[in-house]
């Protein structure tokens, strides 16, 4: 990303980040017949290892699932771009764009994926496949709070005062409702002034921000919140914990995120890596990882969708999510974390 400072924030990150490449295991980050691939936490980590871990050693190879969220993968590897710790990385188009920019990961040979003719042509990055689309929206329970229409009902509505946690700037799936929400209240997708004016406005609200969406989904399982802003897969997982958990898609639109494996560059691991990049987007892997508690939308077209899958969206709805401008995010984003984590700082 062109306007990707190195704040005293970022330069905190960079450090973490080297201290926790340099924990990995000597024999998993060595050359040889091993790929080390960086995936979410939780679901994804869960979901990889079990799925993916045996094909790729099918086909000779072993399997580090390393879990990582997206921002922290950037750091970690821009902290030892010589020496990655990753072979592979998992990220969103938001993420994507700051490996480019900083020269993190490299255009792929797609003749060594067998399975990449099964792909849409839009599944298939230079960079990398797209493995499945993220469609977020807001998770409620229930048994505690009425359905919400979108956004603007968690705000207006007495109901859910209180029962509503938040995330900062830095989760995709955060900004990508941020950005909704400004379009709501303020003149545009970027104007977070607006958004940032509604905080101060209904300070309940502020109470209810935490780090993550893994600590929202602890909240949410143990009764402490009733709302939260998730994709598909997040009430997926709560659904399969015995949780009352629904989806919501906005009556403003669904925003939405392919999620991509990239090649790192360096990386000291090809076979491996190409072995694992074929394996996600294998029909044997897809067909496992769209049933739940995984639920991830099949970007291969010879995997049919679950009626679960269906009732988030179908192949004829992708088109009409919302697809937020990553440039314009990227561009704002470090100014938008400062504000927004002051503004929660009081």
């Amino acid at each position: 990303m062109t306007n990707f400072n190195i704040t005293r924030r970022h330069f905190g990150m960079l450090a973490a980040g080297a201290a926790a490449a340099a924990a990995l295991p000597l024999a998993a980050r060595a050359a040889g017949g091993a790929a080390v691939a960086a995936t979410f936490p939780g679901n994804w980590e869960d979901g990889y290892r079990k799925v993916l871990s045996p094909i790729v050693k099918q086909s000779g190879y072993d399997l580090t699932i390393a879990p990582a969220l997206a921002q922290d993968q950037l750091a970690k590897v821009m902290a030892s771009p010589g020496n990655p710790p990753y072979d592979t990385l998992l990220m969103s188009p938001g993420q994507t764009a700051v490996a480019l920019d900083n020269d993190l990961i490299q255009k792929i040979d797609p003749s060594r994926l067998k399975n990449w003719s099964m792909l849409d042509p839009s599944f298939q990055g230079e960079y990398g496949p797209t493995v499945t689309i993220e469609v977020n929206g807001i998770a409620y329970n229930p048994d505690l709070v009425p359905r919400p229409k979108g956004y603007r009902d968690l705000f207006e509505n007495p109901a859910y005062k209180g029962l509503v946690s938040w995330t900062g700037f830095a989760s995709n799936t955060a900004v990508m409702a941020y950005t909704e929400i400004a379009k709501i209240y303020g003149s545009g997708p970027n104007d977070m002034e607006a958004v940032f004016k509604l905080f101060k406005d209904h300070p309940e609200h502020l109470k209810g921000v935490v780090d993550s969406t893994n600590h929202q989904m602890t909240l949410f399982q143990q009764g402490e919140i009733a709302v939260f802003m998730c994709s598909t897969g997040n009430v997926a997982r709560l659904k399969s914990l015995g949780l009352k958990a629904e989806y919501v898609a906005p009556e403003t639109g669904s925003p939405a995120a392919p999620v991509n494996i990239h090649l790192t560059k360096g990386s000291r691991n090809l076979d491996a890596a190409y072995a694992y990049m074929d394996a996600a987007i294998s029909k044997a892997a897809q067909d496992a990882l769209k049933m739940p508690p995984t639920e991830m939308f099949p970007t291969n077209k010879d995997v049919a969708l679950t009626p679960g899958i269906e009732a988030y969206v179908t192949r004829d709805q992708l088109s009409k999510m919302v697809y937020p401008d990553w440039a314009a995010i990227n561009k704002n984003r470090d100014e938008w974390i400062r504000k927004f984590d002051a503004l929660v700082a009081g």
